[in-house]
């Protein structure tokens, strides 16, 4: 249609259709205007900074070299290692965000997607350890924290202090602002009495994030974000033993009157259902790359073994019957993988994004389980054992379908979207 602007053929009135074609053009609200791949403003979701690429580059090394050789010691003894712990922050790996001023890499959100997406590859328990210091608590601090709050903490956990958050409990899991922890004023200190249940990194968190309400007949109004440390008289009371991501310790959390000053309320009283709520929404990109990189890795252990083995005179993959559920699952794992950084780039470009965040999550943790457990049957037998590790990729996909949101939840998220559009 385009091509008619470049004829002359002539038009009444003496206009020629060139002409006609450049007033026709003046009037649309597109251009016809070719652009070459390098002067294009809207790079593919396959583009990154050189600054994104290093990072990428780096915690794949990372990953491989010090975390791999770790990772069936960590799941079958259910604890992570302190050395992982030590080499994230070494690799400024938990405060990917977090400002130079206080210690951090000062890096993009997509920055700290792409370090999630390599760690799941190699194992999703340091994974998750890594996401929810940087995406929640690293977060909460930088969006609700005073200059004063940031000061003191950022710089530790960028350093040397793992964070929790501390949310869930025994009566609020998808119904998060049902919980019943309670704090009291006293003097210039809040005391802070009740229970906390799911919360990961506990085992290892030195600063611990914990929503409790100041009133309780305002309802989900009286949520509070107050920071708290173990010697302020948080205790852990039970570590779970969970199915997947073993070495991510889970534990429940016991509150009895716990000490916290003033200064350290975040955000303002009877805000922090609001906090929840925001960072859940970000937190969900992180659990989508995180899900994107265990189907990566679960495949990228299984494949080359089907070209391995032989039956019937070829290798198993070259059958058209096995050929096509990989290579379906290679367009599942593209989709989830356009589906999070899509979101990821969304969020940063100050553009909504929890709908974007709820689908990236749910598709992401549908391709985790199913290309996780298809690849234990590619790889048959062998595929079974706890030898090979592909196993564990399948046992550790099951949480993705659960935490920050389960499947549910992000279907009646994305349902509330389609229904204030269409309706």
């Amino acid at each position: 249609m385009l091509r008619a602007a470049a004829h002359s053929v002539k038009q009444p009135g003496g206009l020629t259709a060139s002409l006609c074609a450049r007033r026709s053009l003046q009037n649309r609200w597109f251009s016809a205007t070719r652009v070459t791949c390098a002067e294009t403003a809207f790079p593919s979701l396959d583009s990154f900074s050189d600054e994104e690429n290093m990072l990428r580059e780096s915690v794949k090394r990372f990953a491989e070299e010090v975390v791999a050789p770790k990772v069936r010691e960590m799941d079958e003894n259910e604890t992570m290692d302190p050395e992982i712990v030590k080499g994230l922050f070494e690799q400024g790996l938990m405060g990917i965000e977090t400002s130079s001023a206080h210690g951090g890499a000062e890096s993009s959100f997509t920055s700290a997607i792409i370090a999630i997406e390599e760690l799941a590859k190699v194992d999703p328990s340091v994974s998750v350890l890594c996401d929810v210091h940087n995406t929640l608590v690293n977060t909460i601090f930088r969006k609700y924290g005073t200059q004063v709050q940031q000061e003191e903490w950022l710089p530790q956990l960028a350093e040397s202090k793992v964070g929790s958050f501390c949310l869930s409990e025994p009566a609020s899991g998808s119904d998060a602002f049902a919980l019943q922890t309670r704090a009291r004023k006293d003097g210039d200190d809040w005391l802070i009495s009740g229970s906390k249940m799911w919360i990961t990194n506990s085992a290892e968190a030195e600063v611990f994030l914990i929503f409790a309400n100041i009133d309780p007949s305002k309802g989900y109004k009286g949520i509070t974000c107050f920071v708290a440390t173990k010697e302020m008289g948080v205790q852990i009371a039970k570590k779970e033993q969970k199915l997947g991501i073993r070495a991510s310790s889970t534990c429940a959390l016991s509150l009895d009157d716990v000490r916290v000053p003033a200064k350290n309320v975040i955000g303002g009283e009877g805000l922090g259902y609001k906090i929840a709520i925001e960072i859940l929404n970000e937190g969900r990109i992180g659990i989508a790359a995180q899900m994107l990189g265990l189907a990566q890795g679960a495949f990228a252990k299984a494949v080359p073994y089907t070209y391995q083995r032989v039956q019937f005179g070829q290798p198993v993959g070259m059958f058209q019957g096995m050929s096509f559920q990989i290579a379906n699952a290679a367009l599942s794992i593209e989709s989830a993988r356009l589906l999070t950084y899509n979101a990821a780039r969304r969020k940063e470009e100050g553009r909504s994004f929890v709908k974007e965040a709820a689908m990236a999550k749910l598709a992401a943790s549908r391709v985790a389980q199913e290309v996780s457990g298809a690849a234990i049957e590619w790889a048959g037998g062998v595929g079974f054992t706890r030898e090979t590790g592909i196993e564990k990729y399948w046992r550790d996909s099951k949480i993705g379908a659960i935490y920050e949101g389960t499947s549910n939840i992000q279907l009646q998220t994305i349902a509330k979207f389609i229904q204030k559009e269409y309706s």
